[in-house]
């Protein structure tokens, strides 16, 4: 998907400078609490602030409703400032506001930990027509940033708002992803239900039932439309997905996506005394940095009048390993850092992330290329094609001899992928790997597969068997929230 051309040059943009003001003592994080709550909510805080043509009466009263914080206090050695706009939204288990009616009817029982539930990079491009928001699993390996008399140190991304609130939120997401954050914003479980009322709910479809004791969340397949809190239990239940907490994203993201939809078809962005509504709703337990104010809110307004849910991507950071064990942390997730760097640098050059997706994604196979024996001849007169050729098929994983030989063929114009018709569906997870190769029965050859490579070798495509984690990982457009 190209990237959109710019319509016009983007609004002057303020940065965040250091602060004299301190921030208000953070609880220690306590354990065993809801995860991923305000995933809905902290998007539509950036979506529906920007409201096009909202007055600056209007929005000065908003903006007098924020709690303001400094999370950009004394920051030095910070990434290059990029392209567009990063805002890293934090949700919290802020639950001290609701009801105790609601607290019963919800199982929201207990006190508030004044823990990190969500951390999200919410990236508006320069000609601000697209938006991109990237989850970072509350649970990630993460390494802290020595600095103000502490060392660096492993911990839990969302463990660093425990330690050192917002700043060192901050200062531990720019270490992780080198992706430079212009505006910070964190709200909680409060906001989340009264923004899903004051819109009137947000409708959801679902392919088979859901049932969640934990929190009460009992719907049968098809549509419903939820309000407040039966949207809080939806994004809270973790005993539905087999994949715990990273099998919920993908369901979360596409809740978001519905926020989106439900909030620019809906008429509020165009109609101020809606969106007042709603961002009253939204900002009456918000908390942000200092230089989020007015000015940001118009500018935002001003430049989002096109902003539509189609140019909007929701994703999670590329996961590696799950149950990653570290000492004194426990079970963790840790990012695939390859794949994870390629997603950062395209929030980094402003690019779509669907963009970034398709250049470098894997071709689905059957087989794993850890699993197939490889032999390389060189099928031409070319020195060292063989060797080139089998280089490239071990650097995606195939069990190459490391010792190509020459072919009894001289001239082969077509790379030949040659193997016993018993290994058929690992030939074709090779053949996969080299483009327009000539798959070629051999009765006899046995498990070690033959590559003839031929005039026509350029390269090999990277493929990859059929992964459990490769789902958290998909790109999920905003427009893709009907039933299917």
């Amino acid at each position: 998907m190209p990237t959109p051309p710019r319509r016009s040059p983007a609004p002057a943009q303020r940065r965040p400078q250091p602060s004299r003001g301190g921030e208000r003592p953070v609880a220690p994080a306590r354990r065993r609490r809801p995860r991923w709550a305000m995933r809905a909510v902290t998007t539509l805080s950036v979506v529906v602030l920007a409201s096009a043509g909202i007055g600056h009466a209007v929005v000065t009263s908003l903006d007098a409703k924020i709690e303001r914080v400094d999370p950009f206090k004394d920051m030095k050695n910070r990434p290059p400032t990029g392209h567009g706009m990063n805002v890293l939204l934090v949700g919290t288990d802020g639950r001290n506001r609701i009801s105790d009616e609601e607290r019963r009817k919800y199982k929201l029982g207990g006190a508030p930990c004044h823990c990190t539930d969500t951390i999200m990079i919410v990236h508006i491009s320069a000609d601000r027509e697209r938006a991109s928001v990237v989850s970072l699993p509350r649970d990630s390996y993460a390494e802290v940033p020595a600095g103000e008399g502490r060392r660096a140190h492993a911990i839990k991304i969302n463990a660093a708002y425990a330690e050192g609130g917002p700043n060192l939120t901050v200062r531990t997401v720019e270490h992780m992803t080198h992706v430079k954050i212009d505006h910070y914003l964190e709200v909680d479980f409060t906001s989340f239900m009264k923004t899903v009322d004051v819109l009137g709910g947000v409708r959801i479809c679902t392919a088979e039932p859901l049932k969640d004791s934990y929190t009460g969340l009992d719907l049968t397949a098809g549509s419903h439309r939820l309000m407040g809190g039966e949207a809080l239990q939806f994004v809270r239940a973790r005993h539905i997905d087999s994949d715990s907490d990273l099998g919920r994203v993908q369901r979360q993201q596409r809740f978001m996506a519905a926020l989106v939809e439900r909030a620019t078809s809906s008429g509020i962005l165009l109609n101020p005394m809606r969106f007042r509504d709603v961002t009253r709703a939204v900002l009456g337990s918000v908390r942000a940095d200092k230089e989020f104010g007015t000015g940001e809110l118009l500018d935002l307004g001003r430049a989002m009048r096109n902003f539509s849910p189609s140019s909007s991507e929701f994703t999670t950071v590329p996961i590696g390993q799950l149950g990653y064990t570290v000492k004194g942390l426990g079970s963790t997730v840790k990012w695939d850092n390859e794949r994870a760097e390629r997603l950062f640098r395209a929030l980094r050059e402003d690019k779509p992330l669907a963009e970034e997706r398709t250049r470098h994604r894997a071709v689905p196979v059957e087989v794993a290329p850890q699993q197939i024996h490889v032999q390389v001849e060189n099928g031409t007169a070319r020195e060292g094609l063989g060797k080139r050729a089998d280089t490239a098929l071990a650097g995606i994983g195939f069990r190459t001899t490391g010792r190509p030989v020459p072919s009894a063929e001289h001239s082969l114009k077509r790379t030949v992928v040659a193997h016993d018709p018993g290994w058929d569906r690992s030939a074709k997870s090779l053949a996969a790997a080299l483009p327009g190769s000539e798959l070629r029965a051999v009765k006899g050859l046995g498990p070690t597969l033959k590559v003839i490579v031929g005039k026509d070798f350029k390269q090999v495509r990277k493929v990859r068997a059929e992964d459990p984690l490769k789902s958290h990982s998909a790109v999920v457009r905003g427009d893709e929230t009907g039933c299917s």
